[in-house]
């Protein structure tokens, strides 16, 4: 008679057992040293990219004096490194590249560590900050200023306008949401998805009734683009994303719990409701900043996770840091690219990273259930 007959389970002999014992603290090692090279991978990447980011471009600077003025710069009074010996040199990379590069670092890191958080959230692989509607928001805030033609803060007009919808369309999706005191990961979906059908409407309306030259305005703002940035822009991103960035990281151990599912991590010690109304607030935050000067920027925040849980696994203590710097490599060359691919056009970015976007997770989606039938 086996043990599922009896109702009782095998043990497992003490030979088995520190077997077992045996290949967990092998993997240790294996998986610590493993996420140490991708971080380490990740930060030379970063370095990369940005200096060739600041060099590439119509008017080509060397990798060696963008080098060597970033050091001038930071080092101060240490005196290290000195300016570009061509004045207008020095200015194009200052005044142009050099806030250009930082905000696509700094929305890079936003999106995809939003994706993590949303993630996390939602216990759901394919949710990114667009779920809870706060690029919708922020598209209709931006497209009713420049249809109407409202010119209050001048160059700000429209990213003030995209910041407050967006946070407004996130808490009229969390406000329809919640019933009894509490809200539901499902609940808080279907009804993104109402309010984000609601605002392509009202988007819709916008663009019939604006001018031509306003319907231009609001496409290629639609289509998302770091073109113009400049350091009065990435000076208003940074607090947000600074405290976006902070707080998912501070969140790591307790979405780790939620995991487990909702009942296990309340029994654990973790307010679900309270972690899951922070995690969203965050994210409204930060990816409404990022969004206001950047545009809609699409897949950075639902492929970055995804590649990076596949590398170091699913635990958000690392994941969320990898994802932040994941997201600011991949952002920061996909801008590389829509500056220099065609000559003297600037693409739109958001067109190419879902150009590119859309098949590379249709491939990642066909990986992963390959290899574990699903998920992870």
């Amino acid at each position: 008679m086996t043990a599922l007959d009896t109702g009782t389970h095998p043990k497992s002999s003490p030979a088995t057992a520190k077997t077992s014992g045996a290949a967990a603290e092998t993997a240790k090692p294996a998986r610590r040293a493993t996420r140490v090279a991708l971080f380490t991978a990740l930060g030379a990447a970063l370095i990369l990219v940005a200096l060739g980011s600041a060099a590439l471009g119509q008017y080509g600077i060397g990798f060696g004096d963008v080098a060597t003025s970033v050091l001038h710069r930071l080092s101060g009074p240490l005196g290290l490194g000195h300016p570009i010996g061509d004045p207008f040199a020095e200015s194009t990379l200052w005044q142009i590249r050099m806030p250009r590069v930082v905000m696509s670092l700094l929305v890079g890191a936003v999106l995809a560590t939003a994706g993590a958080l949303m993630q996390g959230v939602f216990g759901n692989p394919l949710a990114e900050p667009g779920v809870v509607g706060v690029s919708a928001g922020s598209a209709l805030g931006a497209a009713f200023v420049i249809a109407a033609g409202i010119d209050i803060l001048g160059q700000f007009t429209v990213p003030a306008a995209a910041f407050l919808a967006g946070l407004a369309a996130v808490l009229l999706v969390y406000l329809l949401s919640r019933s009894g005191g509490r809200t539901e990961v499902v609940t808080l979906v279907l009804t993104g998805i109402a309010i984000n059908a609601v605002a392509g409407a009202g988007l819709a309306f916008c663009m019939f009734f604006g001018s031509q030259t306003a319907r231009d305005q609001i496409v290629f703002w639609q289509l998302g683009s770091l073109n113009g940035s400049r350091w009065t822009y990435v000076g208003s991103v940074a607090p947000f994303a600074a405290i976006g960035l902070v707080g998912a990281c501070m969140m790591a151990r307790r979405l780790d719990l939620l995991s487990l599912g909702d009942r296990a991590a309340r029994h654990l010690g973790v307010n679900v409701e309270r972690l899951r109304v922070t995690a969203i607030v965050l994210i409204a935050i930060m990816v409404a900043a990022a969004v206001a000067f950047s545009g809609i920027i699409g897949f950075i925040g639902l492929v970055v996770p995804h590649l990076m849980r596949m590398a170091i696994g699913p635990g958000h203590r690392v994941l969320i840091p990898a994802s932040m710097l994941g997201g600011a490599v991949l952002l920061a060359t996909a801008d590389v690219v829509a500056r220099t691919a065609i000559a003297y056009a600037d693409l739109p970015i958001g067109m190419l990273t879902a150009l590119v976007g859309g098949p590379f997770f249709f491939w990642l989606l066909r990986t992963t259930r390959a290899r574990a039938g699903g998920w992870i």
